[in-house]
Order: structure tokens, then sequence, then C-alpha cells
């Protein structure tokens, strides 16, 4: 069993606050970057997301 399948399994049923981790995640990145990367960890934070599923807060606007 893969490492990413074991996280897969200590997520599960807790997909909304994963998501929300990976948010948070990328927002200390962003701002540790001054905005410099932001086009790439939005597109890791997405990608995460998809990986190990919840929506992570998306309906929700970015907050700076």
């Amino acid at each position: 069993m893969s490492v990413l399948d074991k996280l897969k399994n200590l997520l599960k049923g807790h997909e909304d606050q994963a998501g929300k981790g990976v948010d948070k995640a990328g927002d200390f990145v962003d701002k540790k970057t001054e905005g410099k990367h932001s086009e790439q960890v939005d597109k890791a934070q997405e990608k995460l997301k998809d990986e190990f599923g919840g929506s992570g807060g998306q309906d929700q606007p970015p907050q700076s």
C-alpha cells in the first residue's frame, strides 16, 4: 500500500477538513512568497483537493 493510499484511508470521512487544510497551506505559501507563485500554488491546491476529495470551502471567495 502506497503512502498516498494510506493518507486517503486516514482522511476518509474528513474530506472537507482536508480541503480546508490544503487551502490554509496554500495561503501560507502565497504569503511567504509574496504571491510570486500563486498560479502554481492554486494548481497544486486544486490537484490535492481532487486527489483527497472535499471542496475545502471552494464556494467561498478567497481571503487575503
